[in-house]
């Protein structure tokens, strides 16, 4: 069974950095593309940044510059730093794990089958 387990949220003011790791397991980690999601209250779920298997990347136009995915494939992680963080970066951040094996970094929610219970990233003003 895929089990996804986020971890590394909190509260931290407006400038400062984060990072949020992903423990992936029932799956050949490696082979699979993982993203990053958020969900702000009264909103949908929106895409944040994606890995492909082959590291290849992709990034909301919101975060460009600012957050960085990358994977340690030894232990079956995917992480998310979080710079120059601002209010509106607040929301419960989501990780999933792509439908497909050997999968490109895709950005629309339907691509991922399992996800994670989601971590609170609070930036105060």
């Amino acid at each position: 069974q895929v089990q996804l387990v986020e971890s590394g949220g909190g509260l931290v003011q407006a400038g400062g950095s984060l990072r949020l790791s992903c423990a992936a397991s029932g799956r050949t980690f490696s082979t699979y593309a993982m993203g990053w999601f958020r969900q702000a209250p009264g909103k949908e779920r929106d895409f944040v940044a994606a890995i492909g298997w082959s590291v290849d990347t992709a990034y909301a136009n919101s975060v460009k510059g600012r957050f960085t995915i990358f994977r340690d494939n030894a232990k079956n992680t995917v992480y998310l730093q979080m710079n120059s963080l601002k209010p509106e970066d607040t929301a419960v951040y989501y990780c999933a794990t792509g439908r497909r094996r050997w999968g490109p970094p895709l950005s629309t929610a339907d691509e991922y089958d399992y996800w994670g219970q989601g971590t609170q990233v609070t930036v105060s003003s």
